[in-house]
Formats: C-alpha cells, structure tokens, sequence
C-alpha cells in the first residue's frame, strides 16, 4: 500500500458510506487521498444542505471531466506558486485600488445566499491578476466559444430574476470573481460584503482573480434556495455555492479580510 493509499475503514471513521465512497470514485477516477476527501466533505457541510453525502453527490454538475475533477493545474500554472489565503489579501488590494463603484437601491441584504453560476475557472494567466502582479504578460481573453453559453446562462437568469427566484445576478469579468463579488455586494446591497469557501480542487488565484468568460453571479434568498437549485439542474448548468453577503466585511476560507472599505469606495 502506497503512502497515499486508503482503506475503507479509514474512509468509513470519517462517516462516508460505502455508496458515498463508491459515487466518490466514480467522480475522481481514482482512489481519493483523505485530504481529498477532507474537502469534499467540506464542501458538502458549506452547502448547508438535510440529505445524505451520496445524495449531495449524485445531485452535482462538476464542470470537468471527471479525470480532471481534483485539478492538479496545467503546465502553465505549475511554474507560479499558488498565493496562499493571506497572501491574496494584496492581490485584492493591488486589483482594486483606484475602483469606485456606484452605490445604487439595495437589491438583498445580508445573509443571502451566493451562487456562481457556469463553469469553475482554472485559467488565471488571460488576468488583470497575471498582469498587474505576476507582470505576465496579458493577450486579450478570447470568447473561446462562450457566446452561446453566456446567452443561454443569462436568459435562464433572467427568467429566474423575472419570477422572483433570484434577487440579483451579475457576470463575473474583470479583477475575477474576487472584484465581481464586491461590485455585486456594494451595488446589491448597498455597501455589503461576502463570506465565501474556494472549492480546493481547483488553485485559490484562479478561482478568485481569473477572467475565464461565462460565468456569473446569483444572489438567492434562502426561502428560494431549493427551487432555484431545482432550476439550475433543470437547465442543467454548473452551479456553485460560494457563501454569503455580510454586514460590510470580506471572509475568504474563513480568513478575515477586513472590511469592504479596504478595497472599495462607493460614490
């Protein structure tokens, strides 16, 4: 048995059943290691959701192929080194210095539920973030073939928006989904912020700070938070869940951030 190996009676302490761990497999392609396990338990706990971990996993869209499920990074991103939480805090800083945004009607308040919706990003080097601080240099990100899917995400939205389902969304573009989530939550809320968990298989600076097209922000009150999940797996879009808005401070993987102030002035 490798370092890495695992037996089921490890897995079993840790209250994953035989079926969880068997759809577990199914998902990674491979025999998981117990920190990958971690997560995905995390991951399920964050969501908030009554139903048993198998159930939880047969219900997710992953949006890679299942090989590529716990990403180890390309070639590309294997040569920089990931930033660890603390460290993006002057990253955020650097990506939003000189950023105003206009404080506009309050859409949600604090509390309220925060999905993104599209495909998880694991391209960060096309960035403001790769730019202004790794000094890569920035070619122009392509559409890459989004078109279609971004107007097929963004009429579902507007349908759920329209019924009342989703109080507010928004595209993710530039500064990534870090500066994204303050501009939603400011402009949303009027002055709010977020606390968020980063899904760890994918790398932390791509998930916050990477421009990867066709995502998109959905803030959803909690009395609606089934149905608009029932929705997404009716239109069968990627659908993750990030957290929620707060009362004007920034939480990153429970990693306090100071308040949104820090980062932004509304006018």
């Amino acid at each position: 048995m490798s370092d890495n190996a695992i037996d089921y009676d490890q897995v079993e302490a840790m209250g994953i059943s035989r079926q969880a761990y068997d759809e577990i497999l199914d998902i990674v392609g491979r025999q998981p290691t117990l920190d990958e396990l971690s997560t995905l338990l995390a991951m399920w706990e964050s969501n908030g959701k009554q139903q048993s971990l198998y159930g939880w996993l047969r219900g997710q869209h992953h949006a890679v192929q299942r090989d590529e499920y716990l990403y180890g990074g390309s070639a590309d991103h294997k040569s920089i080194r990931e930033p660890k939480v603390k460290e993006c805090i002057e990253v955020a800083k650097t990506l939003t210095r000189h950023l105003t945004v206009p404080s506009g009607p309050a859409h949600f308040g604090s509390g309220i539920l925060l999905y993104m919706v599209g495909n998880v990003s694991s391209e960060f080097v096309d960035s403001e973030y790769a730019r202004r601080c790794l000094h890569l240099v920035k070619s122009a990100m392509g559409s890459g073939g989004h078109e279609e899917d971004c107007a097929y995400i963004e009429m579902i939205l507007m349908a759920l928006k329209s019924g009342g389902l989703v109080a507010n969304d928004a595209v993710v573009s530039q500064g990534g989904l870090f500066c994204s989530l303050l501009r939603f939550t400011v402009c949303g809320g009027g002055g709010l912020g977020f606390d968020i968990l980063v899904p760890r298989e994918v790398r932390l600076d791509a998930f916050l700070f990477g421009e990867e097209m066709g995502r998109y922000l959905a803030a959803v009150d909690e009395a609606h938070d089934d149905a608009f999940l029932l929705k997404m797996d009716e239109a069968r879009l990627n659908c993750c869940f990030l957290g929620r808005s707060t009362k004007g401070r920034i939480v990153v993987d429970g990693y306090d951030f100071g308040p949104v102030n820090h980062y932004i002035a509304t006018v």
